[in-house]
């Protein structure tokens, strides 16, 4: 029987809802049609009377329909809306159809949910609202499809990882399976993030040279640093920053350290002035640098400057990496303010304080100064409701210089072997402690609960060698609680794989052509093999082969080796990752990818670098699909100078060239120097 010969309009039916959680007891329907894209589903919108929750289902034409269904889950709580207004690549809703399944997205209780001083419970965020919504899709799917339990799977990334993972650890019966992505620990916040800022401003002037170390045919140990810099550059790499990963240095920014900056300040009010005062922190020494670098400059506004910001228009598909944005305005009051005065030093993440005027006590967030024009971090109307030209304002980044070595006073456990930098051959912290430690208590926020590997279900763990913003090892610090709980049984209900060349956004096309790739493939591969090891009994493929040297994953070379999902590609020029060449010589480019597994080589592309360094994805190379493949090229280079060649490959992990989901790809780099 079709959808369409049941019942014909869902927005009149009475719901009798048996839901254990009180707080969701009556739901309703307010929107019931069919629509084509972004693939054809029968579309259901509604809500919990009595709450704040709200829910889109997208359920697919019964004929393709699998009895089962996916349900994201956002880094904070945001809209239930997302998958409609998301016209890339990788949408959601059109993934779950294909695989015979139908979609379920909420708004996570709410805007308030998302807000810690709101005082609603964070556990209505974190998993509650989610699984009253999985548990009442079941019930519409059954008005739909007649009798028959769905499977459920849920998955979500960054912020969305801790609330997967808190679902999983806090329901049962409510999802079968579980894919949080790109996962923190619960050390994360704000301690990851810390240690790149105070590497971000030490190392600003030597990042070229670093980035050229760790490319392909690069030579770390050739780095000419001073001791401050190397001692930054040992201290954020040993803490599981990937080094290969500072190419994007320029426009790497602050991401979720703005919002959480204010955070560790309201939580710790006394750390900034014990920073600057006490003996063992970097401010009480007189010879660092960040002396240098602070800045406390008073003076006034001399313009306000307005302009559409974009922070909006990049949020809606619910992307990990922009979500801590998720309160900002598409078009904030105020984008920059000009200023009398003109300031001097490390201004990434200062504060503007307001004194005088109607704004007068407003503290506003500054992404940067540009000249004399004070940048606005997005996100801040409230803040920036009243100001005018002449008003006073000090521009202060004390508190901000003093956060970005809070990690040094967070000493965790020995389960965290990255912080025995800072212990003693005792295990004693080396630096004065605070008096609690922020991270679980943030991580809580997030999750309901600090995660403790309790997993229910089954579960594949998607993480990235180039996480900037989830260091690649914290995903292994999860794995170690599941074998804690499971023991033996942990490999019958866990997978970790780990996708190289991959940053911590899931959104494409990606900054960097020639440097990164994105990970969505692996993502939807993990679901439709999680959909099929529990309701086949079909055993998933197998965990990535690490091992964890010094804070860093390190993965092997060959993809059989390996194992995971990703493909595995070399890239020679005259049979070397890195050779010279004489101008005008004929050399032999030669690609050889090899797909783990079952998959089958889908893609080669070339990735092109104009002379302005701009990358875009260019030609496709041909070759016939198969688990392993070899393309040959020559070229010739008419100028001196060296060369950086990319080649981004992909694979179908279920060795189906015709199916355009499920593709993991990966990314392979070769250097040519030319000389006269």
């Amino acid at each position: 029987m079709s959808i369409e010969q049941t019942i014909t309009d869902l927005t009149e039916v009475e719901w009798a809802f048996d839901e254990a959680d009180v707080l969701f007891v009556e739901p309703y329907v307010d929107v019931d049609e069919w629509r084509d894209a972004p693939a054809r589903h029968r579309y259901v919108h509604g809500g919990f009377r009595g709450t704040d929750t709200r829910f889109s289902f997208y359920y697919p034409e019964a004929e393709v329909y699998g009895g089962r269904f996916f349900q994201h889950v956002t880094p904070v709580p945001q809209s239930e809306n997302l998958a409609q207004e998301d016209l890339g690549e990788f949408n959601k809703a059109a993934f779950s159809v294909d695989s015979g399944a139908y979609f379920v997205e909420t708004n996570g209780g709410g805007p308030d949910a998302a807000n810690p001083m709101s005082g609603i419970d964070p556990t209505i965020g974190a998993f509650r609202a989610n699984a009253a919504v999985a548990r009442f899709s079941r019930a519409v799917a059954t008005e739909l499809y007649g009798d028959g339990r769905p499977y459920g799977y849920l998955f979500g990334g960054s912020g969305g990882a801790y609330r997967t993972i808190g679902s999983s650890e806090n329901t049962e019966g409510v999802w079968d399976g579980f894919v949080p992505y790109v996962p923190g620990s619960p050390m994360a916040m704000p301690n990851v993030f810390s240690v790149r800022m105070h590497a971000q401003r030490i190392l600003r002037d030597v990042f070229p040279a670093i980035v050229d170390a760790y490319d392909v045919g690069g030579d770390p140990a050739s780095l000419d640093l001073t001791p401050e810099q190397r001692a930054a550059l040992d201290e954020v790499t040993a803490m599981g920053f990937p080094p290969r990963s500072w190419f994007g240095w320029r426009t790497m920014g602050m991401h979720a350290f703005s919002v959480l900056y204010p955070g560790v300040m309201y939580m710790d009010p006394t750390y900034a002035e014990d920073f600057w005062n006490v003996e063992g922190y970097l401010g009480a020494d007189p010879a660092a640098s960040v002396h240098r670098d602070r800045v406390q400059l008073t003076t006034t506004i001399a313009e306000l400057i307005a302009e559409t910001s974009t922070a909006g228009g990049d949020l809606v598909a619910g992307g990990v990496d922009e979500s801590f944005l998720h309160t900002a305005s598409a078009s904030q009051l105020v984008s920059g303010l000009r200023l009398a005065d003109m300031p001097r030093g490390w201004i990434l993440g200062a504060q503007l304080a307001v004194g005088s005027g109607a704004a007068a006590g407003a503290v506003i967030r500054l992404s940067g100064v540009e000249g004399d024009v004070a940048i606005v971090e997005a996100g801040q109307d409230d803040a920036l409701a009243g100001l005018a030209a002449g008003d006073e304002v000090v521009l202060d980044n004390s508190g901000f210089l003093a956060a970005q070595t809070y990690h040094r006073h967070q000493v965790p456990g020995a389960e965290y072997p990255v912080w025995d930098q800072f212990r003693d051959a005792d295990g004693a912290p080396t630096l004065p402690q605070r008096p609690m430690l922020l991270g679980p208590l943030m991580t809580q926020g997030a999750s309901g609960t600090v995660p403790s590997g309790r997993i229910t279900g089954k579960t594949i763990v998607v993480a990235c060698l180039l996480d900037r913003e989830a260091f690649p090892w914290q995903a292994d610090w999860y794995r170690s609680r599941v074998v804690e709980q499971l023991g033996d049984a942990a490999s019958d209900r866990f997978r970790l794989w780990y996708v190289d060349n991959a940053l911590h956004g899931d959104d494409d096309p990606q900054e960097f052509p020639a440097r990164s790739v994105a990970y969505v493939g692996a993502l939807e591969t993990a679901l439709r093999q999680l959909a099929a090891w529990v309701e086949d009994g079909v055993e998933p493929s197998p965990s990535t082969s690490y091992e964890i040297v010094d804070g860093q994953v390190v993965v092997p070379a060959g993809a059989h080796e390996r194992q995971g999902v990703q493909p595995v590609a070399t890239f020679t020029v005259n049979g070397s990752a890195s050779a010279s060449v004489g101008v005008g010589d004929v050399v032999t480019v030669r690609v050889e990818a090899v797909a783990p597994g079952d998959g089958v080589i889908v893609e080669i592309l070339e990735v092109e670098t104009d002379a302005v360094g701009t990358e875009s994805l260019g030609d496709s190379l041909a070759f016939v699909p198969a688990g392993r493949v070899a393309v040959e090229r020559s070229r010739v280079f008419d100028e001196p100078g060296t060369y950086f060649l990319a080649v981004r490959v992909a694979s179908q992990t279920a060795g189906d060239a015709a199916d355009p989901h499920a593709r993991v790809r990966n990314l392979v780099r070769a250097r040519i120097t030319v000389t006269a």
